[in-house]
């Protein structure tokens, strides 16, 4: 049975998330654009002293709106799709300034990104040759390789093990280099990503020192890039990545290094910029009592955050409508026709009928991986900036449901 600690919110409070609950109904997505600014200034100030880029892994929150704020900030941006990168450049990135990582895609979608005048990243010998044969030395284009390193908390989001799909394998190097010496082509970047929720600074290192094999091979190396998954914490005592510590190793072992110590240093974050930031406010449908457990069932479900049946992961839920009630366990479910537990057992203030709770952490991957099952609405997003809230996407309405559908004459 979890025992949880109620802390007070870090940014946000418990009166100014009911009024945006008030204001724009629930279930309501909340970004607070002052926290995301706050994990930037941790980034930027610990790799001072190091040649570090960072790119935000947008596949966390594409909100446009998000993007511009992010772009403000100075950040970079890291896209997994074509329509990621139109996204950045719509906000206001620069082409230089966005950077396209493939993933077992048409290679048609890769031309695409050579017309935006995009950074890529290219992570299978299919489409590598076929980059070669095409562009030759015209195009600068980095390699995403495998490192077979397992790290992150979760096996579907480890990304480095053997068994991965993403990237080539590292030990096809001579394959690599036979390709890139055939069509004589001008590989400017190494990537690797091992995984997400990684909160041991050495999992970097490990990445470093492969890596560091196979920079004396590439002549026109510009900058390596080790991807992201900093761990954040989700409860009460979460371990989480060490961001000065992974600092300090990464540019001991750059500055030891004499073929890559000239080289720009990327990084990917995504969690890490958005997840604080989030919170997702949802209202107490019904309370039903049982034999087995006393379920809250939420005007929600995994329809709008499936990170919990996904991944099994945890989020803080908090009464905001009753934060002195007196603590009972409760399930805590959504209202969809499938199982959709957000928690079992959980300590919360008493929860009635009308109240509010509010999840934490709700930044990355939870409206980014909603959708319309059950033909229910997604839910509005605003964000708080500069003392107050704006709607940054409305509700969906019953036209949305419709909008895409053609019916037979």
């Amino acid at each position: 049975m979890e025992q949880l600690e109620i802390k007070p919110m870090a940014q946000l409070t418990a009166k100014q998330l009911i009024k945006a609950a008030q204001d724009y109904g629930t279930p309501l997505y909340v970004y607070d654009a002052e926290k995301i600014s706050e994990q930037y200034e941790k980034l930027t100030s610990a790799f001072s002293q190091s040649n570090v880029v960072f790119f935000y892994a947008c596949k966390a929150l594409t909100n446009i709106s998000v993007l511009k704020h992010i772009h403000s900030l100075g950040a970079n941006v890291d896209c997994s799709s074509i329509n990621e990168a139109k996204l950045a450049l719509h906000a206001g990135f620069l082409p230089q300034q966005v950077l396209y990582t493939s993933n077992g895609i048409g290679f048609d979608e890769i031309e695409e990104a050579v017309s935006l005048k995009v950074n890529i990243n290219i992570d299978s010998l299919s489409n590598l040759e076929k980059f070669g044969k095409k562009y030759g030395h015209t195009y600068p284009v980095g390699i995403r390789l495998r490192p077979n390193i397992l790290a992150g908390g979760n096996l579907k989001i480890s990304t480095g093990h053997d068994k991965s799909k993403f990237g080539i394998p590292a030990d096809q190097l001579d394959q690599i280099l036979a390709i890139v010496k055939e069509n004589h082509m001008q590989i400017t970047d190494l990537h690797i990503h091992t995984g997400s929720d990684i909160k041991d600074a050495d999992v970097f290192v490990k990445g470093i020192e492969v890596l560091f094999d196979i920079i004396p091979h590439f002549k026109e190396l510009k900058s390596v890039d080790l991807g992201g998954g900093f761990k954040v914490p989700y409860k009460p005592g979460d371990e989480q990545l060490d961001i000065e510590l992974l600092a300090q190793k990464v540019k001991e072992a750059f500055d030891n290094h004499p073929q890559a110590k000239n080289l720009q240093i990327w990084f990917e974050p995504g969690k890490f910029l958005v997840s604080e930031s989030g919170y997702f406010v949802t209202q107490v449908n019904v309370i039903k009592e049982t034999a087995a457990t006393t379920f809250v069932s939420v005007n929600s479900g995994f329809n709008h955050l499936i990170r919990p049946m996904f991944y099994d992961s945890y989020h803080r839920i908090e009464n905001i409508s009753n934060p002195e009630g007196k603590e009972k366990n409760y399930s805590v479910v959504g209202n969809i026709c499938e199982t959709d537990t957000f928690a079992w057992d959980r300590r919360l203030n008493e929860v009635r009928e009308g109240d509010f709770l509010v999840f934490h952490n709700a930044g990355a991957y939870g409206f980014e991986m909603s959708s319309n099952f059950n033909s229910r609405l997604k839910p509005a997003e605003v964000m708080f900036k500069e003392n107050k809230f704006h709607l940054v996407r409305r509700r969906d309405n019953w036209d949305d449901l419709l909008r895409n559908q053609v019916m037979i004459p």
